[in-house]
């Protein structure tokens, strides 16, 4: 995509609802818009006073997020995963390279209206109730009274808080808490969702409903973001993941690609008598099996990621080769 190519685009009143906000035409002939987000050699360093280089918190990141799917952040602290997610909102300029959202540069503030954030922590109004929270941020978008009372009492009952609506978010858990910032995340129906350590606070049985939310918003066609220290929440929904260590991305694929263990095979099999446990596939037909799958195992996330962040140890500068994500 050109720099000339990816700029020619305009802001046009969106004619369907009137009193909402515009939205984002494109006029770029080669934009894809099955990529919602797209970065390009995006760097970001921080300087001090004087102007010298003080962190390099990403280094030349390239990735593609596609629509409809749930693209994992993953890294340890200062691996450059909350600079991604704020350069990608705009809240911050990069040194060099670019990153697209839509398909526009990220630093035009008119895409937001199409972005739903949750952040690590929620900075909401503790005086006010579970409604009148998602009504202020409903009013913020200019959405109609009808529309949104209509969206308030919806978002509320998907996130499991109508027995708690009418009760001020002062009293709320911290479970509690997460749950109003993901309908707050989820006021304007936006396309593309950017949810940081979603399941922080919550318990087993919470956990389990955010990941089945997450996974229902993929099913009506959003596009997620999900940064998460939570290996095993990361492994249950993701489609895509990329591990950043100190600002560069070493790794990048489909999660169970990056998981298969391609030197081992294993065989699933049922009504197999104990001699026949370690035959092969046709000793396992002579003995009347019958096999379920013959594939290759598969390591954990976690066991990943700490391989990752070893080598990148071990290996300053080096780069994974990654993973075909097609």
């Amino acid at each position: 995509m050109s720099t000339e190519n990816a700029s020619a685009s305009s802001v046009v009143e969106d004619s369907a609802a009137p009193g909402q906000a515009t939205r984002l035409e494109q006029t770029n002939p080669d934009y894809d818009p099955n990529v919602v987000v797209e970065t390009q050699n995006l760097t970001k360093i921080y300087r001090d006073f004087w102007g010298r280089q003080k962190v390099r918190a990403l280094n030349a990141l390239d990735l593609e997020v596609r629509k409809g799917e749930i693209f994992g952040l993953l890294g340890p602290n200062g691996s450059g995963k909350s600079t991604t997610i704020k350069l990608l909102l705009g809240l911050l300029f990069p040194t060099s390279g670019r990153a697209l959202v839509f398909g526009k540069n990220a630093t035009e503030v008119t895409k937001n209206e199409r972005i739903g954030y949750l952040p690590e922590e929620s900075y909401l109004y503790k005086f006010l109730t579970a409604e009148e929270t998602l009504d202020f941020y409903g009013r913020l978008f200019d959405m109609p009274a009808a529309v949104r009372k209509e969206r308030v009492e919806s978002l509320i009952e998907q996130v499991g808080l109508t027995w708690a609506k009418r009760r001020q978010l002062k009293e709320y858990s911290k479970g509690m808490t997460r749950r109003i910032g993901l309908a707050q995340a989820l006021i304007n129906d936006p396309e593309l969702i950017l949810l940081d350590e979603p399941t922080s606070g919550l318990d087993p049985l919470g956990t389990r409903e955010m990941k089945d939310m997450i996974l229902k918003l993929r099913d009506q066609g959003k596009t997620i973001i999900m940064c998460s220290h939570l290996l095993a929440d990361v492994q249950d929904v993701c489609d895509r993941i990329a591990v950043l260590y100190q600002g560069d991305l070493k790794e990048l694929g489909r999660v169970d690609s990056l998981l298969q263990v391609s030197d081992e095979t294993q065989i699933r099999a049922k009504n197999l008598p104990d001699a026949a446990a370690e035959e092969i596939r046709a000793v396992i037909a002579k003995h009347g099996g019958e096999v379920l799958s013959v594939d290759n195992p598969r390591t954990t996330l976690e066991e990943l990621f700490l391989d990752i962040v070893r080598e990148s140890q071990a290996r300053p500068g080096h780069r994974s080769s990654g993973v075909d994500s097609n």
